[in-house]
């Protein structure tokens, strides 16, 4: 499995998308792998281009296949910074000694909770694991407290999931630290015992709820929004669990990398990417949650402070080969 994740890593490496924005003729580029999308990061990285009037390199891919990349290439790697989807891929490179600690000024932007407990990188934009549910067919009062009430015969092929996916993979990996690999493989199993429904992502889960295809979906929250934007009729909903692995708050965030040349470029590039500018780039054109102090996320999300996540540290959601191993022991993958 693993080496054939790390041939996948390696193809896409070499295939992946590179853009560049000029600045400053006599400045060298910034080299930025990202592991998100293109469409979703593109303006503001082009924007901090401008501003910051560096020449800003990015080479997009997965960010698992870039992760195994950057660890692969270790000390002879051009790239000077990694935007990461998650802080599992972050975390994975901090544990192999790839990264180097950010400034304390530039961390204190941000709250601890959502930082490297070592300062080795930073989030710059939080996502909320949610169970949304079609409003026509669930009534509010019969929503699950927590996950392990999914597992119940009344959610029988009512629920859909998607085990393929990254998010839904560091879900998975925040209840194993939670409780436990026991109990997150009788939690699996159980899932799949009461017909839980396979999609290949979260976008596709958001459709299936509004044909009513499925009740229940486990996704990250900045998706619906994407659909009540274009149809506010679009009869679907969040539904935020308590303290249980459902109701992580995961974050996209970036680190410098060792092999970096210009540790000041790459300083001042993620300060600006926890600047009010880029913070409110993500609370109003990503639908995510800004992380930076001061920066209140869209008013049609419940307010961050509002939310009840499992107390954990992100750095250990980068246990993904474990993960994996246990969704293929319970036939999920």
């Amino acid at each position: 499995m693993r080496q054939k994740l790390l041939l996948t890593g390696l193809i896409a490496f070499l295939t992946i998308c590179a853009g560049c924005t000029p600045g400053s003729d006599n400045s060298k580029d910034l080299i930025v792998y990202s592991g998100r999308n293109k469409k979703l990061v593109s303006p503001i990285l082009e924007q901090a281009s401008k501003d910051l009037n560096l020449d800003i390199k990015v080479r997009y891919g997965n960010t698992s296949e870039l992760t195994i990349a950057l660890l692969e290439e270790g000390e002879n790697s051009k790239a000077d910074v990694f935007l990461g989807q998650d802080a599992g891929a972050l975390g994975a490179l901090e544990v192999k000694q790839r990264t180097q600690p950010i400034p304390s000024e530039i961390l204190e932007e941000v709250d601890s909770r959502f930082r490297s407990p070592t300062g080795n990188w930073i989030g710059v934009s939080g996502r909320a694991r949610v169970v949304d549910y079609n409003t026509k067919l669930v009534k509010i009062g019969d929503l699950p407290k927590d996950v392990w009430e999914l597992t119940q015969p009344k959610w029988r092929g009512k629920v859909a999931w998607a085990p393929t996916n990254g998010s839904f993979q560091s879900f998975v990996t925040g209840m194993r630290l939670i409780e436990g690999e026991e109990k997150t493989l009788e939690w699996l199993k159980a899932m799949q015992a009461n017909d839980v429904k396979k999609y290949g992502n979260n976008t596709a889960i958001v459709e299936a709820l509004g044909r009513g295809e499925v009740e229940l979906g486990l996704v990250n929250h900045y998706y619906l929004p994407r659909f009540t934007k274009d149809d506010p009729n679009f009869p679907v909903a969040h539904h935020f669990t308590n303290g249980d692995a459902g109701a992580m708050v995961n974050v996209a965030g970036l680190a410098i990398l060792k092999s970096t040349d210009q540790p000041e470029d790459a300083q001042k590039f993620i300060k600006y990417m926890v600047s009010p500018a880029a913070q409110k780039y993500f609370a109003s054109e990503t639908n995510e949650y800004p992380l930076a102090k001061g920066v209140e996320a869209d008013k049609s999300l419940v307010p961050l402070e509002k939310l009840n996540p499992p107390n954990i540290d992100l750095s250990k959601l980068n246990s993904l080969d474990e993960t994996l191993n246990l969704l293929q022991k319970a036939g999920v993958v």
